[in-house]
């Protein structure tokens, strides 16, 4: 894997990995940190895409030599490994299997694409953020499975999460609020805590098999050295 990458780089907390609009000569394998893809819209309003955890991969498209069609900026401090564009393609020729991880990876992103249109789309504000917070929830277990009770940490702000479900900050604080009020979850500082998952699973018509899919065999490991 050395003999593809450029190497590890660390990002401070809201600086972006590349930019909408413009061409990016590298791809990235999150090790450590949040990152969330975005699009502004021409008046500046902004479209939080997906919210990103370690082993994701970002910067990938099928013609690299295309302006990114979406931004990607760290939430949190972040620690990428950065591969050269045409690295990677050669890596994947070399290497069939990390191609076929990659196509797995972006099967799974499609299945939540679908799930995060059908949010914004369809869903009553109660409903959307109860499935953001199931989703995200059961994606950070998914990364890290040690044993942590029922709580995560959380390093998103209400406007984060408004961005995402096309909601104003004022709408998920009252949201937030009958959640943490009905006892369903809670949320203080940095860290979120599910308190009935089951109903709030009900309220959200979340599915964690069909949203967190699992490859056959294992979880995909990251593309780094």
């Amino acid at each position: 894997m050395d003999r593809y990458k450029t190497g590890i780089r660390t990002f401070p907390a809201g600086s972006d990995l590349y930019y909408q609009g413009e061409t990016s000569d590298e791809m990235y394998t999150l090790l450590d940190g949040w990152v969330f893809r975005y699009q502004i819209l021409e008046d500046g309003r902004r479209q939080i895409l997906e919210f990103t955890l370690p082993g994701a991969f970002l910067g990938f498209q099928p013609n690299r030599q295309a302006p990114m069609t979406h931004s990607a900026q760290c939430i949190t401090d972040v620690a990428a490994c950065v591969f050269p564009s045409r690295n990677v393609f050669e890596l994947f020729r070399a290497n069939p299997e990390l191609a076929l991880r990659m196509a797995w990876i972006t099967s799974r992103d499609w299945t939540l694409a679908q799930e995060h249109l059908t949010n914004i789309g369809r869903r009553t504000a109660r409903e959307r953020v109860a499935h953001l917070l199931l989703e995200l929830f059961y994606r950070v277990r998914l990364c890290d499975p040690s044993p942590r009770g029922d709580s995560i940490e959380l390093p998103l702000t209400q406007e984060h999460i408004g961005d995402a479900l096309g909601l104003t900050s004022v709408h998920v604080n009252r949201t937030l609020r009958r959640l943490r009020e009905a006892n369903l979850v809670a949320v203080e500082g940095h860290t979120l805590r599910i308190l009935d998952p089951d109903t709030l699973a009900d309220i959200a018509g979340f599915d964690s098999e069909a949203v967190l899919q699992r490859p056959l065999s294992t979880e995909p490991r990251p593309l780094h050295g």
